[in-house]
């Protein structure tokens, strides 16, 4: 089928490409840097300390990123009994697996300032004016928007489904945190199970709903907080 590659569709994969290399690593080197700072150097020693792509990236989840909207990268080593004494072991594993999440969000947070910033700029407004007045323009003006557009929305995305209690994301470890042992136990001891409830949420996309509803609320809730940007900028 490569008949129905058009250039419009090769652009998009491509512009979705390049802001997956660069938000997978922020979300785990977020948890390399957490886990540094309270007293585990395993991440650092193997290299993952680092904003480096080839270090992090996962190339099916970021594929099902690229396809589905929610994927991951590599999980960043973490060894609980090396952190400081300063927190438990169960809150170093919260916090540093609640790194990659906030990271994303703050992420697409500073993606919506520059995203409202740039649609009140005289570049993008002069590509409006000339595009409602039918003129022969250049494209530049709106792949720089989807680009803007898309780290928000992919970086919200991530985030999100990380936030899924589903080992081995994020959330997961966030909740164990607060259930003790018993939650441990449950996933070792069903370790099958959860791998395949794991794949059927990825193949049926059965979670995509429910989480597009949260992503669009969460992107509305930037637009209301940056509502300030066209006033001063405008």
């Amino acid at each position: 089928m490569l008949t129905s590659l058009t250039p419009e569709l090769l652009m998009n994969i491509l512009v979705k490409l390049f802001i997956i290399v660069l938000i997978l690593p922020l979300h785990e080197y977020a948890h390399a840097w957490t886990a540094h700072k309270l007293g585990d150097d395993t991440a650092m020693y193997q290299g993952r300390l680092t904003l480096n792509p080839m270090a992090h990236i996962d190339p099916i989840g970021a594929l099902c990123l690229l396809i589905g909207g929610f994927g991951w990268a590599k999980p960043v080593p973490v060894d609980p009994t090396r952190f400081s004494r300063k927190h438990t072991m169960r809150v170093g594993m919260a916090l540093t697996a609640l790194a990659g999440p906030v990271a994303n969000m703050l992420a697409a947070f500073v993606g919506m300032i520059a995203y409202r910033i740039y649609l009140c700029t005289d570049y993008y407004q002069t590509y409006v004016s000339d595009y409602i007045d039918g003129e022969g323009i250049s494209n530049a003006p709106q792949i720089v928007q989807y680009m803007l557009y898309l780290f928000v929305s992919i970086n919200i995305g991530l985030g999100l489904f990380n936030l899924v209690p589903i080992p081995p994301l994020d959330g997961s470890k966030i909740l164990s945190s607060l259930t003790g042992n018993k939650l441990d136990r449950w996933y070792a001891r069903n370790q099958y199970v959860v791998r395949v409830v794991f794949l059927i949420v990825l193949v049926t996309g059965i979670l995509s709903w429910p989480l597009m509803i949260v992503e669009q609320a969460v992107f509305s809730l930037f637009e209301i907080l940056t509502n300030w940007i066209p006033a001063v900028f405008g």
